[in-house]
């Protein structure tokens, strides 16, 4: 029988039956809410009471209420997604986090844990004990709509109401803005798998663009701190992105899902006291992050630095004493054997006192003996100044800098690189004028691991602090030691993911397996979006960063991303120009064919103008131009206005748009992008395959479609 018209429908009724309960969970978050303040100020409280078990305690105290405040708090959105019905007649409401009521009976089950499981696995075909699977969708702690499957018709109670058409067709549809999203509430079987894939060694997840890699990983390290808090929280979570752009746009994913302790890096930030946030020009960086550089790093770190003195005279007694270069070369290269540079920083004064004593002769000299040798000399500031300007403690991003002089950089790298990329090198570094690149981050981390840490000394231990020093010199001397004895004990994580993984240099290879020599790995990636040139070096890097572990693969199959019309345009050019290509199946239609303009050069800045304020018009989220790399600053300009007008307008290059998606997209110049970098057509697909929605392309020439055959 119908509804009355003035009476509620069946699925207005089944909102309200679902609030009804979503007001109780988020009363019971409310009072644990409330408990875990007054927890937090109890803790303050200790503090006072006049022993240092109470700081103890009250640092315990309030360390464990504000992270239990922060997980609540983050939380609060969207607390109640799913409800599952089984066939034995039990209920379950699933979310973000497990809440329980007064007498501890569970409200609501954690997503993560085993009894949630079935939410995500269970299918029409094995229904898994689950009759009807609903996601619930609300706005804050207010129910919206929901979404059901009906897995078991069969044991369905004959009043049990179904309503919707599928909650993964009705979360795709909405408008993208600039954050990515939990998809907690609409997670496939497919990935949930990967989700709770065993916790050791490597679980590596690929497919295509838009099949939910991103999003599948960083619902793992939530799952993985779950289930084994303990390792993984204390150990640490490093979650490695391609850039600044990338970090800020999956930002919020983890702390929806209750997980506040994860540090999220991207590729520019690994290393601590270095940022950087521009990529070097494509035939830069593929010198940069060849794995030829170690050992052009390696000579840098073992060699004399520019300005070190080469000789030392010393008068004692009757006789002359004499260190010149080849002296002091082999002096060098006995501390730095089998020894990093600064870990050899407190020998260095015996090591010279040693060779200046087998060159004394006279008797008078040799009557004093050793000791009263040892005690001249350093007590003399003449010995002082030079064993500490031939042996300071080096900063890794002082020796990075020096190598921008061509000299000095030759001197390092002949016979490892070419000559003209040693050209092209110091070139590059002369015009950034100290300020690191993307690509310089894992060099400058190479650097500090080859030079090592100056062993902890009392100050008053120093070999080279004996003599009374001036203020400035003690600042400077200070500062260096800060720089260069930065601890690299802290690098270390229990559980790295890493994003855009095929995107990897071997250099970056190297910086991330110092930070998971003793870690679980997610990794994810897919090798046709891959911008890096040279994939069996990069693969080795690969195995030696994950040095034996096991590995667990899985691939992911759907496009949940792109509409079917523009995926396909995508996958045409995968297929003409990317061998093996894995190119998945995309879920919808929109209707809406991608768009191409052809104009005279004179005219793109004015078609891109018309084109983003169509697109502007036509979607409610998010609209990325994509540009040239070398033209980025010029595009941008032109489109100031705009800019200024809409805040959901972005102008990236190519390989900023890794790992984002947006409503609409317009490329410019698409032939200009592939002509950047041999790598050109792989950027082309991952630029093309970033749209929702709606593409189009604006060009002054079209061999790119006339290669497809458009």
């Amino acid at each position: 029988m119908a509804d009355h018209p003035s009476q509620p429908s069946a699925e207005q009724r089944e909102i309200a039956a679902e609030q009804a309960y979503v007001d109780v969970v988020y009363g019971r978050l409310e009072e644990s809410t409330k408990a875990a303040q007054a927890l937090a100020r109890e803790g303050y409280a200790r503090g006072h009471v006049g022993h240092e078990g109470g700081l103890v305690e009250r640092d315990a105290m309030v360390y464990q209420a504000s992270k239990r405040i922060a997980a609540l708090n983050a939380a609060h959105e969207g607390l109640v997604f799913g409800r599952l019905d089984l066939r034995d007649g039990d209920r379950r409401y699933i979310g973000r986090i497990g809440v329980r009521d007064a007498e501890r009976e569970v409200l609501l089950i954690d997503w993560r844990a085993p009894a949630a499981a079935v939410f995500y696995q269970a299918t029409a075909q094995d229904p898994a004990g689950v009759v009807r699977r609903r996601v619930l969708r609300s706005r804050g702690s207010t129910v919206v709509g929901v979404e059901d499957d009906l897995l078991d018709g069969e044991h369905a109670p004959d009043d049990m109401v179904v309503v919707g058409e599928g909650a993964l067709l009705a979360s795709l549809s909405r408008a993208r803005d600039a954050s990515m999203h939990s998809v907690v509430a609409t997670i496939q079987k497919e990935q949930d798998e990967a989700i709770r894939a065993p916790s050791r060694g490597a679980t590596t997840i690929g497919g295509g663009p838009g099949t939910g890699k991103t999003v599948v990983a960083l619902h793992r390290a939530a799952y993985l701190l779950y289930v084994d808090r303990r390792r993984f929280e204390s150990g640490g979570v490093l979650v490695v992105g391609p850039s600044g752009v990338f970090m800020n746009y999956i930002e919020r994913v983890l702390p929806s899902l209750g997980e506040t302790s994860v540090t999220l890096r991207s590729l520019g930030e690994v290393v601590d006291g270095v940022s950087a946030g521009a990529h070097d020009r494509a035939d830069v960086a593929a010198v940069k992050g060849s794995a030829r550089m170690v050992e052009v790093l390696t000579r840098a770190a073992r060699a004399a630095q520019p300005g070190e003195p080469t000789e030392f005279r010393y008068f004692y007694r009757d006789d002359v004493l004499r260190l010149d270069a080849a002296a002091l070369d082999r002096l060098r290269r006995q501390l730095v054997s089998g020894q990093q540079r600064n870990r050899a920083y407190g020998r260095v004064q015996k090591t010279l006192l040693d060779a200046l004593w087998a060159q004394v002769e006279g008797e008078r000299a040799l009557e004093k003996e050793r000791d009263e040798f040892d005690k001249v000399l350093t007590g003399d500031d003449a010995f002082l100044d030079f064993a500490a300007a031939w042996w300071p403690p080096l900063d890794p991003v002082d020796v990075w800098e020096s190598l921008a002089d061509v000299e000095v950089l030759r001197r390092y790298a002949e016979g490892v690189l070419k000559r003209r990329e040693i050209e092209l090198l110091a070139a590059a570094w002369q015009e950034a004028g100290g300020v690191p690149s993307i690509e310089d981050v894992p060099l400058i981390d190479e650097l500090r691991y080859l030079l090592g840490e100056v062993p902890p000394a009392d100050e008053d231990d120093d070999p080279f602090d004996v003599k009374q020093l001036m203020s400035f010199e003690r600042e400077e001397q200070a500062s260096r030691k800060q720089r260069a004895t930065q601890s690299i004990e802290d690098d270390s994580y229990a559980h790295v993911l890493v994003d855009e993984a095929q995107d990897l240099s071997p250099m970056q290879w190297r910086m991330l397996g110092r930070r998971g020599k003793y870690a679980s790995w997610t990794i994810v990636g897919d090798p046709a979006q891959s911008s890096w040139p040279y994939p069996d070096e990069a693969a080795a890097a690969r195995a030696a960063a994950l040095d034996g572990k096991d590995e667990h693969f899985f691939r992911l199959s759907t496009n949940y991303r792109n509409s079917a019309e523009i995926y396909d345009l995508a996958a045409e050019v995968a297929h003409a120009t990317i061998p093996g290509a894995d190119t998945p199946d995309a879920v919808r239609r929109t209707g809406q064919e991608p768009r191409h303009v052809l104009v005279a050069p004179d005219l793109v800045h004015a078609e891109v103008r018309s084109g983003v304020r169509d697109l502007l018009a036509a979607v409610e989220g998010t609209v990325a131009v994509v540009v040239p790399a070398a033209r980025r600053d010029e595009i941008a300009d032109a489109l100031a206005e705009e800019r200024e007008e809409f805040d959901r307008l972005r102008v990236l290059d190519g390989l900023d748009t890794k790992g984002l998606e947006f409503d609409a997209v317009l490329v410019v110049e698409p032939d200009q992008i592939v002509a950047e970098s041999d790598a050109g057509w792989r950027t082309l697909y991952v630029v093309l395959t970033r749209a929702t929605q709606l593409l189009l392309t604006v060009g002054s020439t079209r061999d790119w479609l006339d290669r497809i055959g458009h």
